[in-house]
């Protein structure tokens, strides 16, 4: 029988492998992979049942057409057939015409189902791609190319968000605006590439800063920085600038043309307020430049900061 339908499927065109028993034909579809198993029901050691059902249970042979071979007809092993997972079956004496037309059937949806799985992979392939290139679009289109802060006009549609969802809430909102102090100094003696770095080296400090999700960090222009921080109170916010002074200080980037230290420092406005109708973010924006401009005013290097729009200096 195996002579024949051997003879039978290479007269087809069909290349193919033999197996005498179960075990095998599954030791033949490890190395072979093929494409497609004839599987008599009835053979020595494991039966045709068996062998089907451990081959399901393999991830490379899931797919894999089975048409089992069986001189049993009766609705309970044809019922057992296809709960070991064959996909076909066919009876003895076989009709060689039915089971040719069969296995050019199986043949066929399996190939078509392996370039559908191929096509699938290409889509998937390409969409996360397109998502790889969505993501660095956005990332570009809200990123400061320098320093890798959030730029101007990310910060301006965070600020607007964040803004209206704390007037909603009745939260805490604090702003702070930063300036590296006498930073045309800085350029004028270092540079401007020196100058860039000075800038790269203040706005990593500043991200790392900050450590919530929420909060924002941003190049606002030129040598300014600015840092949105919903919810917070004004103790928090006092932390966060206190921290960026002193890791600032820290890492003592030299400056030798700076009045007010040896080392590049920073001038902070700072603003909490917990908003309410009539009061907006250029209104907030405006107040921090303010406590901004007080703090450089009062010798740089210093914090001035407002509670709800009442001067505190630190």
């Amino acid at each position: 029988m195996r002579l024949l339908l051997r003879l039978a499927m290479e007269g087809e065109g069909y290349q193919v492998l033999e197996a005498k028993n179960g075990e095998q034909c599954l030791a033949e579809f490890t190395e072979s992979r093929p494409q497609m198993v004839l599987l008599d029901a009835v053979m020595p050691g494991i039966d045709g049942f068996t062998c089907c059902q451990q081959l399901r249970q393999r991830p490379e042979a899931q797919d894999v057409p089975v048409l089992m071979i069986t001189v049993l007809d009766d609705s309970e092993s044809v019922d057992r057939a296809f709960e070991a997972g064959a996909t076909d079956y066919v009876t003895k004496p076989i009709h060689w015409p039915v089971l040719c037309q069969r296995v050019r059937r199986l043949l066929k949806a399996y190939w078509e189902t392996v370039q559908l799985q191929a096509q699938i992979e290409r889509e998937r392939a390409l969409t996360l791609q397109l998502e790889a290139a969505n993501r660095e679009l956005t990332r570009l289109a809200t990123s400061d190319g320098l320093t890798g802060l959030a730029n101007r006009r990310y910060f301006d549609e965070v600020l607007d968000r964040e803004w209206r969802r704390a007037m909603r809430e009745h939260q805490p909102f604090s702003l702070l605006l930063c300036d590296v102090d006498f930073f045309k100094a800085y350029n004028d003696t270092y540079g401007h590439l020196m100058g860039d770095h000075c800038l790269e080296s203040v706005a990593k400090i500043l991200a790392q800063s900050v450590h919530r999700s929420a909060d924002l960090a941003a190049r606002y222009g030129g040598e300014e920085f600015a840092i949105i921080m919903p919810n917070t109170p004004i103790a928090g916010s006092r932390q966060i600038a206190n921290r960026i002074q002193q890791q600032l200080a820290y890492a003592a980037i030299p400056h030798v043309a700076s009045s007010a230290s040896s080392v590049v420092t920073l001038s902070i406005g700072l603003i909490c307020v917990v908003p309410e109708q009539g009061c907006t973010p250029t209104a907030a924006l405006t107040k921090v430049d303010q406590m901004l401009y007080r703090a450089k005013e009062a010798g740089r290097n210093q914090i001035c900061a407002t509670v709800n729009f009442s001067t505190l200096t630190m």
